[in-house]
């Protein structure tokens, strides 16, 4: 008889979401049962076929009556990293404003770019740490962060360097987007050419 695994953990008793292709709806496995060893997935199937009782196989066993276990989700776009917020804006919106009304009154992208410019390095990376912690909290794996509010080579930089300090204090996969053309900065106004020139010489040297 073969030994029993020694398994770190299991989970037993769940729909298991595993996306096959062919066979049931998104591969979908009832009364199924999902083990790991040593971070990684070592046996995958239904409870039925498990080599002994769910109690006899892992160090630490779960049971996941009524519950739907899936592949990690992956989260394709965000601006997750930012300093103030539009609370005052929404309002705004509420009582009827356009996005137009709210640009004049100094609203919109721009508020944001303010704040964000203002914001240091660990200002930005505490105000992000919540918003990522809520992702994570729904089964988000994989992020991708843009920068774009920073609409200046340093405050770029400095998100996409926030971005990456993420990925490595959190359970979690980043990747990072350059978005230095997200929006015309007020020192900008009435030369967008201009702009365009730096967002492609010396942004993109910076940032690659």
């Amino acid at each position: 008889m073969n030994p029993s695994p020694d398994w770190d953990l299991l989970w037993h008793s769940a729909s298991l979401v595993c996306m096959n292709e062919g066979g049931a709806a998104y591969g979908l496995i009832e009364n199924g049962a999902i083990a790991v060893k040593d971070e990684e997935i070592a046996w995958i199937g239904r409870v039925s076929e498990l080599p002994g009782p769910p109690e006899s196989l892992a160090k630490e066993v779960r049971e996941e009556h009524g519950r739907c276990i899936t592949p990690g989700l992956i989260d394709s776009h965000t601006h997750l990293v930012y300093a103030g917020n539009r609370a005052r804006e929404f309002e705004m919106r509420l009582q009827g404003a356009t996005y137009e009304e709210l640009a004049k009154a100094g609203g919109g992208i721009l508020s944001t770019v303010k704040a964000t410019r203002n914001a240091n390095e660990e200002e930005l990376l505490q105000a992000s740490k919540p918003r990522l912690k809520s992702l994570l909290a729904e089964g988000v794996t994989t992020v991708e962060i843009k920068s774009g509010y920073g609409l200046e080579v340093e405050t770029e930089c400095q998100m996409l360097k926030v971005a990456r300090r993420l990925g490595r204090e959190f359970p979690v996969h980043v990747s990072t987007s350059f978005l230095g053309a997200h929006a015309l900065p007020l020192e900008f106004q009435g030369r967008s050419d201009d702009y365009i020139d730096l967002v492609c010489t010396e942004m993109m040297q910076e940032v690659a």
